[in-house]
């Protein structure tokens, strides 16, 4: 199971938001934003974030840092070395699992995920045999878009995207090529922009707060 550092609910435990974060960062990079977003105590929302394994990146000349997967190229289309990111996505997944084996149900559920691990993100949720509440894709792209259609277990799904209009990590086109496949696919897709780079914004944060307490008051 991967390790993770966690903000419990306040109150009761009724939902939970696994969030994953971006290449060399690790869990403890997004947990503030937990009492910054101060969703509602009735939410019972308990936030999860996982570290990601420690393992060698290709393209920072080998150096051995936290990764949801290798990154051999910087061309977009090679970038996401697929077997890691099945790899990944089935250690999310066991996360997932044991929030399922605590009562959770699937539609309390959030998957989220900046950057690399926005990638497991809109790669693991659509292929679960559950339905997530929703999944949050932050500065990020996909993983294989040719095999959703065919590798997809769920046909409907609400998913957040925001990306910075000025990013140099990840392109904008990169996300909005992936909202484009997602739409297409007939998920439920949102898309907000926001002029910053590779990074989260207060702005952003406003419309994520926003968008949580829509999806887990349902």
């Amino acid at each position: 199971m991967l390790e993770f550092v966690d903000y419990p609910a306040k109150g009761q435990h009724k939902a939970s938001i696994i969030w994953l974060h971006g290449l060399g960062d690790s869990g403890n990079g997004f947990l503030p934003i937990a009492s910054e977003l101060n969703l509602p105590d009735e939410l019972g929302a308990h936030f999860i974030f996982p570290h990601a394994p420690e393992q060698p990146v290709t393209i920072n000349g080998g150096m051995v840092m936290r990764a949801w997967y290798d990154i051999k190229s910087f061309d977009l289309d090679k970038r996401a070395d697929e077997q890691g990111v099945r790899d990944s996505s089935a250690q999310v997944e066991a996360l997932i699992q044991a929030q399922l084996d605590k009562g959770i149900p699937a539609n309390r559920i959030i998957l989220a995920g900046f950057s690399q691990g926005g990638v497991i993100a809109l790669h693991l949720a659509p292929r679960l045999t559950v339905k997530l509440a929703g999944v949050m894709a932050l500065s990020t792209y996909m993983c294989v878009p040719e095999k959703l259609s065919a590798e997809a277990q769920q046909s409907e799904l609400t998913i957040f995207m925001a990306h910075g209009s000025a990013d140099p990590v990840v392109p904008m086109f990169a996300g909005e090529h992936a909202f484009n496949t997602l739409q297409q696919q007939g998920y439920e897709v949102s898309w907000q922009d926001y002029p910053m780079e590779h990074q989260v914004c207060l702005e952003e944060l406003k419309a994520i707060r926003a968008w949580l307490i829509t999806r887990l008051s349902d």
